[in-house]
């Protein structure tokens, strides 16, 4: 079984990184890659280490003739731009996968209140949530799936047993998170600038950031019944990587060892989540390059609070790598095929 693929916006890092691992999978043909600035150049000029792997050029988007050729399109364009030709993409009939916020919130006002008026909301309705921990059997049978965010993945998974168990007590949810600087794509911004964040950390979207919502919306969805969250998202000073430490009351006295158990068996069949053993932290080093998120658990010394620490690489389980996961349910295959 070959896969004909394209990806609509190649030259950022989600496409370097959709193609660094699409170029390793065993069932994959890439058959176009476009970017409107970079049209006539070769992908490989662009993202180097594709030199003498493959030297397709960049095209401007014709979108029925990247239909017609392929099964799969990856779409890696700016909100608002996303939406558009992802749900021309579906009209066309080919399977889509974005990797934009456009299609992961549900609910239309919520989406107006973060991103402004939705460009096509009759296809919002088919699309579905791209975390396969959540949505494995939807995926399967998907023609549109919205790849989730880099921080709402982490978060979401580090929180999801304790809502699926109803474990909550009262009082908000705090989640504390790092990103390393390609989080924020490949843009030049002086807070991304290597002079500026070397040797430094520093918060941002302190009014609230978007991924909030994904969250809460995929808590609820599980039964959870957290409706605080505060959210804080922070630039530390590393390429890629995902750290995030969630901070939960407890509906009652437990100790880690139970909360790890717990952890471990709702877990305990999913390929691409690792839970560690009680008070053991995740490194971010130990999934980098790869489409792991390894999760810790412990509480507090009054057993009343958990703290549950997950990391990922953002480009991979946080974008490309679950983005190629999901590809893998639609297309019939063993979600693991080219991430193992």
């Amino acid at each position: 079984m070959m896969i004909k693929v394209s990806i609509v916006g190649a030259t950022g890092y989600t496409g370097g990184e959709l193609l660094r691992l699409l170029l390793r999978h065993p069932h994959v043909s890439v058959v176009h890659v476009t970017s409107e600035t970079s049209a006539g150049k070769p992908i490989s000029s662009i993202h180097k280490f594709l030199k003498g792997q493959l030297d397709l050029l960049c095209e401007k988007v014709d979108l029925e003739s990247i239909a017609k050729d392929s099964d799969v399109v990856f779409v890696g364009l700016p909100h608002g731009a996303a939406a558009q030709t992802g749900a021309a993409l579906y009209k066309l009939g080919v399977k889509v996968i974005d990797l934009s916020a456009d299609f992961r919130l549900e609910d239309l006002p919520t989406i107006k209140a973060w991103y402004g008026e939705h460009p096509a909301p009759d296809v919002l309705k088919k699309a579905v949530y791209g975390l396969p921990e959540r949505y494995r059997e939807k995926i399967r049978k998907a023609k549109l799936v919205a790849n989730p965010g880099c921080y709402a993945t982490t978060s979401i998974l580090a929180g999801l047993p304790l809502m699926a168990k109803h474990l909550l007590g009262k009082g908000p949810i705090i989640v504390d998170a790092k990103s390393g600087i390609t989080g924020a794509g490949r843009k030049l911004e002086n807070m991304y600038l290597y002079s500026e964040s070397n040797e430094s950390i520093q918060a941002y979207a302190l009014k609230g950031h978007r991924h909030q919502p994904e969250i809460l919306q995929e808590w609820k969805a599980v039964g959870g019944t957290a409706s605080e969250l505060i959210f804080v998202p922070q630039l530390v000073p590393m390429q890629r990587g995902i750290f995030a430490v969630l901070y939960a009351p407890l509906k009652k006295k437990t100790n880690a060892e139970e909360l790890q158990k717990l952890y471990a068996h709702y877990y305990a069949k999913e390929p691409f989540v690792t839970v560690l053993a009680p008070y053991e932290s995740p490194e971010v080093k130990a999934v980098a390059y790869t489409n792991y998120c390894q999760i810790g658990v412990s509480v507090d010394p009054s057993g009343m609070y958990a703290i549950v620490i997950a990391t990922l690489d953002n480009l991979v389980k946080g974008a490309s790598g679950q983005a190629i996961q999901n590809m893998n349910l639609m297309c019939g295959l063993d979600e693991t095929v080219g991430l193992r």
